[in-house]
């Protein structure tokens, strides 16, 4: 199987694609939702091109260009809620759960491969989830209206590091 060039390992219902069909991108979660009408006339889906676990990733090293990691960012809200329907929601283990996504995502990355990390810090402060890869960012940007959302860029190694 010829696996596409960028990896979204937590997508959920993949809510910043532009199109949520793209080719380039194989879509992945640990979890599916029929489609649900939400009360503002939408409808929320999650739908992965794969079932799988951010955790263990059933992907060959060194398989991906570009991964974009957005794993849930909340510990503490209500099982059925909207946000937790829509994004999922953090476990009690969730910095084993986070650093092993860490070493996960980096695992199917090419050398000198780009990793996009995102994280809202409304419940956990970005540099504690920071802690938990030993990987070294290059750049991020924040954003939302409290600019409390953070986009970290990451290049993996080369072989010649």
């Amino acid at each position: 199987m010829s696996l596409p060039p960028v990896l979204d390992p937590a997508s959920s219902a993949r809510a910043f694609w532009f199109d949520k069909s793209d080719p380039r991108a194989l879509f992945a979660d640990i979890r599916t939702l029929e489609p649900t009408p939400l009360t503002n006339g939408q409808t929320l889906e999650v739908a992965p091109d794969v079932l799988a676990d951010f955790r263990d990733l059933p992907f060959p090293d060194a398989s991906f260009y570009h991964v974009i990691f957005d794993p849930p960012h909340l510990k503490s809200l209500g099982k059925d809620s909207w946000t937790a329907l829509k994004y999922g929601a953090l476990l009690p283990t969730w910095k084993d759960d986070l650093r092993a996504g860490f070493s996960e995502c980096f695992r199917v990355l090419k050398p000198h491969g780009t990793l996009i990390f995102k994280w809202n810090e409304d419940q956990i402060p970005v540099t504690e989830v920071l802690a938990l890869t030993d990987q070294k960012p290059l750049y991020g940007h924040r954003s939302g209206k409290a600019s409390k959302t953070h986009w970290i860029a990451f290049m993996k190694a080369g072989d010649d590091a």
